[in-house]
């Protein structure tokens, strides 16, 4: 692996080791001393790649977003019909809920930011409506917007529960939410 300043992937790791450290820690455990560290690269090779920690951290959530579009992509990409819309989100929250706490815990950890501070909204309005995008194509703007909701919530309920539900309640809320939609 290169490590001088033609190193390509320099950036990238940068990026990688922020991700991490933020499902390890939260934000505000990370620091440019313990990202070029976990990273392995000199600690200039923050400010040459990045303008600060902002930059890094929207960067890096810009990069976890991306991800999870693509994993609700590769779900509901390829579904013919409604039916086969509502198997393919009860599949994604029940791949979501037990991928392990990684993507739950840098969930609310943009959710927070994105509370806090509005740069960071722009990353989950962005989110949002790129996860409806495969919704729409099967049912009305609003049930998507409360498909996408309902995926976040029993996501984050499965994840955190003693005794997650099991898969007949989700696909229960997701055909009481779609009924309407037909």
């Amino acid at each position: 692996m290169a490590t001088g300043h033609t190193d390509p992937l320099r950036r990238e790791r940068i990026i990688a080791a922020t991700l991490d450290l933020i499902a390890e820690d939260g934000v505000a455990g990370v620091s440019h001393r313990r990202i070029a560290a976990r990273a392995g690269v000199p600690l200039g090779s923050m400010t040459y790649h990045f303008t600060g920690i902002d930059q890094l951290l929207r960067e890096a959530f810009g990069r976890f977003t991306d991800r999870m579009v693509t994993l609700f992509d590769a779900h509901l990409g390829g579904c013919a019909d409604r039916d086969a819309a509502r198997a393919a989100i009860a599949d994604l929250v029940h791949t979501m809920s037990e991928d392990g706490p990684r993507d739950l815990v840098l969930t609310q950890e943009l959710y927070t930011l994105a509370t806090r501070r509005p740069a960071y909204r722009e990353l989950t309005h962005e989110w949002m409506r790129r996860s409806r995008v495969h919704l729409e194509k099967h049912f009305d703007p609003a049930t998507a917007r409360q498909l996408d909701a309902l995926i976040e919530g029993l996501t984050l309920h499965r994840a955190l529960a003693r005794e997650p539900h099991d898969r007949a309640l989700t696909v229960e809320a997701i055909a009481r939410i779609t009924a309407a939609a037909g």
